[in-house]
């Protein structure tokens, strides 16, 4: 699950994670019994600091074989200010046009959907995990 954050400007919130030390789009797994629009928020408090809301479903983009299924929201900011945390090792707003260029490989995409679309998308994201893209971290 991933959360798109947009701020009055129009650029997108990313967390560098410590491993691997890439650019990704604040998000995590489901907790036993929880919406995955509350894990949404849940995990951008979590990551980032700060407090959302889902304001829709980006969409669904199926990793198989390599992975599962990731649903993406598109969130409103409610409160707080992003800050690093044990999650999270640096935290950044980007603007669309200048994305970093050591991003999780698969979310350009979901941001994009998620600025540009109104519905929902179902896309088909395969290739290899994050983690075998970047295996000695």
């Amino acid at each position: 699950m991933n959360a798109v954050v947009l701020d009055p400007l129009g650029r997108v919130l990313l967390a560098r994670r410590e491993a691997p030390p890439i650019w990704n789009l604040p998000g995590g797994k489901l907790e036993p019994g929880e919406a995955p629009w509350h894990a949404a928020e849940r995990e951008t408090r979590e990551e980032v600091g700060l407090h959302v809301e889902v304001v829709r479903l980006v969409g669904v983009y199926d990793r198989s074989p390599a992975g599962r299924s990731v649903l993406v929201f598109l969130c409103r900011r409610v409160a707080g200010t992003p800050t690093v945390t044990v999650e999270a090792t640096e935290v950044r707003w980007f603007p669309m046009d200048n994305l970093p260029a050591d991003i999780n490989p698969y979310q350009p995409a979901r941001i994009r959907d998620a600025v540009t679309g109104r519905a929902a998308v179902l896309r088909s994201q395969p290739g290899p995990s994050v983690r075998q893209l970047y295996p000695d971290h």
